[in-house]
């Protein structure tokens, strides 16, 4: 009898010791798994502005064919312009040096798709501020307030956008942009042509493929100082307010924008790089 208890005994401290190596291995697995966890949520925890100052460099969305705002210098390679000067004083805000940007080209179609799959961090490409766009992207204060016009050439007839509202007529302008949407409701009778981008629209309209193109005024101003054959009409047909756009809910980013905005515009650098590539002071 005494056998048969020992024999119990030393069975039930096997199952005891059985027992607490499995909770052990329960609790180091357990403690593993909750310090991946804790890692993956500060990885998702981590914001655009991070991840900016992390690596070292801004990396914003521009365009590469429009005079005044975002062209490439054939001569030089560097991209120049009003939207350019204003991506580089962000760099500087952020990083402390202007140079600390990478500037990657974008079109109408292409800059809320690249900004959305992470390609960019923000983008700064005269894009119109719209209700429809907001559900895409969140857009900073307006930096650049503009109106939609014609560009045509110096003899055209053409001086507003009743003389576009007529069939017969071929309109030019790139694809994805309010250009498009604007010039279809405001002249219905017309014909529109859309290219992948303006320069594009412009190449084919000084082919002859169109009577005029339309943008905002700012961007035509560009493309007639390029060539002197061609002239803006007085009229503007509607409000083109531009916005810098990041990712929805990028909410640090955007704080950081627009208190940047409100920073050159106090301080006098916004009216310097206007008057440098527009021409003029900006309208109080």
């Amino acid at each position: 009898m005494f056998k048969t208890v020992w024999k119990k005994m030393i069975g039930l401290g096997l199952v005891a010791m059985l027992s607490a190596t499995a909770l052990v291995g329960c609790s180091s697995e357990t403690t593993t798994e909750n310090k991946n966890s804790n890692k993956s949520e500060e990885k998702a925890a981590e914001t655009t502005l991070d991840k900016i100052k992390e690596r070292g460099k801004l990396v914003v969305g521009v365009k590469y064919d429009l005079n005044l705002f975002g062209l490439k210098n054939p001569q030089t390679g560097e991209v120049e312009g009003f939207d350019i000067d204003i991506a580089k004083g962000l760099a500087k805000k952020i990083l402390g040096d202007e140079n600390k940007i990478e500037l990657k080209e974008v079109t109408s179609k292409t800059r809320i798709p690249m900004l959305n799959n992470g390609e960019i961090d923000a983008i700064i490409a005269t894009m119109t501020i719209t209700e429809e766009r907001k559900k895409e992207v969140d857009f900073s204060d307006v930096y650049f307030m503009a109106g939609q016009s014609l560009l045509v050439k110096k003899d055209s007839n053409i001086n507003g956008i009743a003389d576009v509202n007529k069939k017969g007529v071929t309109v030019l302008t790139a694809k994805g942009s309010t250009s498009a949407q604007n010039i279809r409701a405001k002249a219905p009778e017309a014909t529109v042509l859309e290219f992948e981008n303006y320069a594009e629209a412009f190449t084919a309209l000084k082919a002859g493929q169109g009577d005029a193109l339309t943008t905002d005024n700012a961007l035509l101003f560009g493309m007639a100082k390029q060539d002197p054959n061609f002239r803006v009409v007085d009229e503007t047909f509607s409000e083109e307010p531009y916005g810098i756009a990041v990712r929805k809910g990028d909410k640090e980013l955007l704080d950081v924008i627009n208190e940047y905005l409100k920073e050159i515009k106090a301080n006098g650098e916004y009216d310097k790089i206007y008057e440098k590539w527009i021409g003029e002071k900006p309208k109080q």
